[in-house]
């Protein structure tokens, strides 16, 4: 008997799953196989959300693959080492994976490959998994990557995607193939009070109600902190329960507006790919450095902590660092404008910003976290690093009747906008009623004086 082996990693589903498909087509069973890797853990990207997100996918893709009569093994340690003893138990002849792309991950990749041609096995990388487009797909002529969104989406845009695939009806894995115990999300601790449900069938619940209800707004209502009108599924994208080609080609089918947007924003998360796939540097450092002396933990401790905990005396700026630790999710615009806060307006290295994040995000993804944070710090790929995001100008948009603040921030459930934005300016009586902290910095003064005092330090 002809045995496959399909391993999962960021691909957590069974619609549109390519590696899936072909190791059923190419083997007389499978064995659907997820291992926790210690190397991912030890490098600190193992996080309470992100566990309990990933007991939810990992419960879900084994209820799946029994209503097919299959199961999911799970196991834990050295990938390399887990996924040849799988094939070992199961006299398999090849293995198939989607294609990942930041540098820890290919040369993991690299890894097992040549664990498993040493023992005369196959592995099979499939792109356009975890991606629509995969990096190198499309280039510039002067190039490895795009450093511009523009002229990259005009060329994606034109990129003919794959077919997706169909479900497996059947799923047929060899009994002698050992597995652990599932993780289960109530064994996690520390986990966001509100943080959702994982896995496919909720990932597609969640889809297919927002094509009903969401997409045709989209474009009207994505940057409003009240309307909560974003798709919500940037973790499903993450964790890979649902597949990006497809809502690029359902959004497509669509049309509309919304849309567009809709599908210009996956296009940003391959862009992002493509970036770190040609520059896996800039995970950690400046893609376009401007020689910074950013103020650190050590400079700016008390600034530091006061953004993290939401108590920066910006009524926004809280509202949105409260929702990140409560929800595991943080709104589009909140993220930019929080990012600008802390690099722009008190000059704090990026870096401590991105790991935050990522420590709470359950979407936390290497690619769209660091290089939105440089992108908002003035070190990645956009043209414009002065750009400074004012919190107050940008609530008074962006949250015009004060509702996202006062949902986030109880202390000023009783002011009314525009004052909501602004408490400082209550008269004295009114603002000394409210248990709410003065802002941390001036405005008008922040990345300024920080730099200069910076400079005296220097």
């Amino acid at each position: 008997m002809h045995v496959s082996v399909v391993l999962f990693t960021s691909d957590l589903r069974l619609h549109d799953h390519p590696p899936l498909r072909a190791a059923l087509e190419a083997a007389d069973a499978v064995v659907p196989l997820f291992v926790r890797d210690r190397a991912v853990e030890a490098a600190g990207f193992v996080t309470p959300n992100r566990s309990a997100f990933l007991a939810d996918c990992l419960a879900d893709l084994d209820a799946s693959l029994r209503e097919r009569g299959g199961r999911l093994v799970v196991r834990s340690g050295d990938l390399v080492e887990q996924v040849c003893r799988a094939v070992a138990e199961a006299d398999a002849d090849e293995v198939h994976m989607a294609a990942a792309h930041s540098a820890f991950a290919t040369r993991r990749e690299e890894r097992l490959r040549r664990a498993l041609e040493s023992d005369g096995r196959r592995l099979f990388v499939h792109d356009a998994v975890t991606v629509a487009v995969p990096p190198g797909e499309v280039t510039p002529s002067s190039s490895d990557h795009f450093a511009v969104f523009t002229p990259y989406y005009r060329q994606w845009a034109r990129f003919r995607l794959r077919t997706a695939v169909t479900a497996p009806r059947r799923v047929p894995v060899p009994d002698q193939v050992t597995s652990e115990p599932l993780p289960a999300r109530a064994d996690v601790t520390g986990v966001s009070p509100a943080l959702p449900p994982g896995g496919e069938s909720e990932g597609r619940r969640r889809m297919a109600a927002y094509w009903r209800h969401g997409l045709d707004t989209y474009e009207d209502l994505r940057d409003d902190l009240a309307a909560d009108a974003t798709s919500r599924l940037s973790a499903h994208l993450h964790f890979g329960t649902l597949s990006p080609v497809q809502l690029v080609h359902g959004a497509r089918r669509r049309g509309g507006a919304g849309a567009e947007a809709l599908v210009r924003q996956l296009a940003w998360r391959d862009f992002h790919r493509q970036v770190l796939a040609a520059r896996p540097q800039s995970a950690h450092a400046d893609y376009r450095t401007k020689r910074d002396r950013w103020r650190t933990e050590r400079t700016a401790r008390d600034d530091i902590e006061a953004w993290r905990e939401g108590r920066t005396g910006y009524p926004v700026i809280d509202a949105a660092m409260r929702q990140l630790r409560h929800e595991g999710w943080m709104h589009n615009r909140a993220r930019l404008l929080t990012a600008s806060f802390l690099a722009k307006t008190l000059y704090v290295d990026w870096r401590i910003g991105a790991a935050h994040f990522l420590h709470w995000l359950v979407d936390g993804d290497i690619a769209n976290n660091q290089l939105n944070w440089q992108w908002t710090a003035g070190t990645g790929t956009d043209t414009r690093p002065n750009r400074v995001l004012n919190p107050v100008i940008q609530a008074k948009i962006y949250d015009r009747d004060g509702t996202y603040v006062r949902r986030w921030v109880p202390e000023l459930k009783g002011v009314d906008a525009p004052a909501v934005h602004e408490p400082w300016r209550l008269p004295g009586e009114s603002r000394a009623a409210l248990d709410y902290p003065d802002p941390i910095v001036d405005l008008s003064e922040g990345r300024e004086r920080f730099s200069r005092a910076r400079d005296r330090q220097e």
